[in-house]
């Protein structure tokens, strides 16, 4: 279990509550199957749960939880009828992070004798439902919400170390000011040294540091100043008068030892000795000679010196040899001068010294020319210099933005003497264009997608939110596009998900190259995008939409060929269609599903019927779920005759088993609602079970009753055949029912077999070696060829009804289903002809070799019953 993503005490405080507002009793397990809390009143009444729901009961559940790939609500049956047993599974980041189990007591179903803890929870099984589905939401969103939460804080904490790093070297701006500003103080050197070296030690956060010079005649070591935050650290005073040879870095090397770093023995040695964990040991040439030597050092903390402290370290080290270059220097006002700019040359940052008095500029050194400005442009250094007033001469770090150069600088002033007695004002400036790139880096991450380059959701949500309340303040309009892309899925699982990624993109840069939402284009989910039409460009909504659509009519270059990879687009306007951006947002995918029905490539705006039709799909959806995981007892198998004509009197053979589902909320629903959803749902597979079980039970009575050449066509979906224990559950029915295999019918449609011949040629030729026979449905509607038909293992072909509406009248229809029986006649295959409802149609179908016919003439579907009254 991903523990970021659960918070536990929040979990168990959900499984309390829930459980006891809810009426149930709940466990919870992660993804590895390990409990994380429960909700159980009292020791009775958990004793009576544990009974019933044993390891192999949960082993069970646990097992078809994993293989449910679709459904988030998994019903296990309990003996006990009043007893129910379901699984909610909790999805995050395409995984399983956490399963509810969940029981209850059903109050309607209690009998008299059976026996209950006392106190015992009592429910409705509406109620039961209605609350998995609640707990599923719920459990969901507490997910999601940890998930936002955790990527909020991950954002704040990248701000906060770009933030840091910001005032970091705005301190660090800061000391260089104080230390350059001891280049013209009067202080002796050890003075203008000791605060030096206390400077460096301040802003790096250094324990202890010091400032070593050599004898005159180099034999011994002096101790110009030193800094210790411990008394017991200050090791230049142990080492002051000692000789010269027994410190190993006074060599004129510069050292650099981390407390990771490989040391020489020597400098081991020496670092043991006075328990050193880091030190920097810095020659001070003066005249081209080492006589000093610049030392900091750590003693109990670990320390890895970074390239900004060694920057800064050797920043101020040029600082005090200039210092002590221009003490030795003649007193004079041009050597001095000279010094000063040899010195402030090296500097690594930019220096100036303005007179505001005199709106005059007395000096800038080569740092400051090289990424700012020139002597001779007069209006660009008025521009930087003496923009403040004459009362601001002195500031704090400021950030100064330079619009000629693209640049940010920070900018700190100090007043100082000149050389000649006046007030002047001494500046430094470091460039921190960088880090305020970094800085709008940082925040352009958090509001950008990666992949694709374009605004993420939660920008999208942000802008919406500022555009409709702009629009309610002002009377503006706009509206918001959702895009999703037709068979996004097919790209990945053909080509491979890199090449989904290339399509992505190819995408994004499209949608960005059209006139008005260049700016404004987002990508809110894996396959989904979202425009923003706002303002102007709103009386452009209408050509927008046509140039999104045309950007999808060419195939897209992929893998060396071109590939069709379509959209379907909803929009919804604001503020007329909604004022919030969950509304707007709802109602664009209202459009969106519509879009999707109507075919590829479709744009719908938003209208008050897509509502209702969405809430008809709810509906259907919800209620579907139910009448499932109440072993489908609200669906039934209606039975179409099929009339054997080659037999004397033409009678029945057996029938087509047609499913029918009479929903005790909705009522009775057409097929062509139901199915389709039950497919996208992953509901045909118990929903097809049931039908096949139905069927080949009932075809078995009529078997025993006096009917034993009885046959059952059942009709299956390429959801089912697509599951790999397809073979074994049909074996399972035969096992069970005991039925004659032959007499068992099993239908794929046309499309359906020649769309992967290879495979369904493997699945079919299992189920016949069943002994189960194979029709092919809806012949004639699709795209296969006489080579199809010769390979396919199949026992009857079906001619779909709309040959047969045409026969006598149109001669291609007759030719067709004349030529389609004599082939089935050489190639061994029974003909069945659906959807005869004339008698002129079933007088031209006696001279073409046609076996069956089934139609509204001989009967519709019909209930068991009234099929066996009729034909039995």
């Amino acid at each position: 279990m991903n523990d970021k993503l659960i918070d536990r005490e929040l979990l168990q405080s959900l499984l309390e509550h829930f459980g006891d507002a809810n009426d149930m009793y709940l466990m919870c397990y992660d993804r590895e199957h390990h409990k994380i809390g429960s909700f159980c009143r009292s020791e009775a009444e958990r004793e009576y749960f544990d009974l019933r729901i044993s390891t192999d009961v949960l082993d069970k559940l646990f097992a078809d939880v994993e293989i449910s790939h679709v459904e988030a609500i998994v019903e296990e049956a309990f003996p006990e009828e009043y007893l129910k047993l379901c699984s909610v599974i909790t999805r995050a980041e395409e995984k399983i992070q956490l399963i509810w189990v969940a029981a209850a007591v059903i109050e309607e179903k209690i009998s008299e004798d059976v026996v209950l803890p006392e106190g015992v929870l009592l429910t409705s099984e509406d109620h039961f439902y209605r609350g998995l589905s609640f707990l599923e939401a719920l459990s969901k969103q507490m997910i999601v919400l940890k998930e936002n939460e955790l990527e909020a804080k991950a954002s704040m904490e990248r701000i906060k170390e770009s933030q840091d790093k910001i005032q970091e070297q705005a301190r660090r701006s800061e000391a260089m000011a104080v230390v350059v500003s001891m280049l013209e103080n009067e202080e002796s050197f050890s003075q203008l040294a000791d605060t030096a070296v206390q400077e460096i030690c301040r802003v790096l956060d250094i324990q202890g540091g010091c400032l070593l010079r050599k004898s005159a005649d180099g034999t011994s070591i002096d101790l110009l100043c030193e800094y210790a935050c411990d008394k017991n650290w200050a090791i230049g005073e142990k080492l002051h008068g000692a000789s010269a040879k027994t410190i190993t870095f006074l060599d004129g090397k510069p050292y650099m030892i981390s407390s990771d770093s490989m040391m020489p023995e020597e400098i081991e040695r020496f670092f043991k000795a006075y328990h050193m964990t880091a030190g920097v040991f810095q020659p001070i040439n003066v005249n081209e000679r080492d006589k000093m030597y610049l030392c900091l050092y750590e003693f109990d903390k670990e320390r890895v010196w970074s390239v900004e402290d060694i920057k800064f370290i050797s920043d101020v080290k040029r600082v005090i040899k200039s210092i002590l270059a221009r003490r030795i220097a003649q007193n004079s006002i041009a050597g001095s001068y000279a010094s000063l700019e040899a010195i402030l040359e090296n500097v690594g940052c930019g220096i100036y010294v303005v007179d505001y008095d005199r709106r005059e500029i007395l000096y800038i050194n080569e740092s400051l020319k090289q990424y700012t400005i020139v002597r001779e442009d007069v209006d660009r250094m008025n521009m930087l210099f003496f923009r403040q007033s004459n009362r601001e001469r002195v500031f704090g770090p400021k950030e100064v933005y330079v619009k000629e150069d693209d640049k940010w600088l920070n900018v700190k002033q100090t007043e100082i003497d000149w050389v000649d007695g006046r007030k002047v004002c001494l500046g430094t400036i470091f460039d921190i264009t960088e880090k305020i790139k970094y800085q709008e880096k940082i925040e352009k991450q958090i509001n950008t997608d990666s992949l694709t380059g374009l605004l993420n959701r939660m920008r999208c949500v942000k802008d919406l939110e500022g555009h409709i309340r702009e629009a309610l303040l002002y009377g503006k309009e706009g509206a918001y596009l959702q895009m999703d892309l037709d068979d996004f899925k097919n790209i990945n699982d053909g080509l491979g998900t890199q090449y989904g990624d290339v399509l992505l993109k190819a995408i994004a840069h499209n949608l960005e190259r059209i006139s008005g939402i260049e700016y404004n284009c987002y990508r809110t989910g894996g396959d989904e995008f979202g425009i923003i039409v706002y303002g102007e460009k709103y009386k452009d909504l209408n050509r927008i939409c046509k140039e999104v659509r045309a950007v999808f009519e060419k195939p897209w270059f992929l893998k060396g060929e071109d590939y069709f990879c379509t959209m379907s687009m909803g929009v919804a306007c604001f503020p007329t269609d909604a004022d919030t951006v969950e509304n707007l947002t709802k109602k664009a995918d209202m459009a969106l599903l519509t879009a999707k029905k109507k075919g590829k490539n479709c744009v719908e705006f938003y209208n008050e019927k897509v509502e209702d039709t969405s809430f008809y799909r709810l509906d259907l959806e919800k209620n579907m779920r139910r009448a499932t995981l109440n072993s489908c007892n609200e669906f039934e198998v209606y039975y179409q005759p099929i009339i054997d004509q080659e037999k004397e009197g033409s009678p029945c053979c057996g029938a087509e088993a047609l499913l029918r589902w009479n929903s005790s909320e909705l009522g009775f629903i057409p097929p062509a609602d139901f199915i389709p959803l039950a497919e996208y749902l992953g509901l045909i597979n118990p929903i097809g079970e049931y039908v096949l079980n139905e069927a080949v039970k009932r075809c078995k009575y009529w078997n025993d009753c006096g009917h034993p050449d009885y046959k059952v066509n059942v009709n299956l979906s390429v959801i089912q055949l697509l599951q790999s224990d397809f073979v074994k559950k049909v074996k399972d029915v035969l096992d069970k029912t005991k039925i004659n295999p032959k007499n068992v019918t099993l239908e794929v449609t046309e499309s359906l077999a020649i769309n992967d011949l290879d495979r369904m040629q493997n699945i079919l030729d299992q189920i016949k070696a069943l002994g189960v026979k194979v029709a092919l449905d809806d012949f004639g509607t699709g795209y296969s060829s006489l080579n199809h038909i010769r390979k396919m293992p199949i026992d009857v072909i079906k001619i779909d009804k709309c040959f047969v509406d045409s026969l006598g009248d149109d001669d291609f229809a007759s030719a067709f289903v004349k030529m389609v029986s004599e082939l089935a006649k050489t190639i061994g295959v029974t003909v069945c002809v659906e959807g005869v409802e004339q008698k002129k149609q079933l007088e031209v179908l006696k001279d073409m070799n046609v076996n069956l016919i089934q139609g509204y003439y001989y009967g519709k579907p019909m209930p068991a019953n009234e099929f066996e009254e009729r034909f039995l």
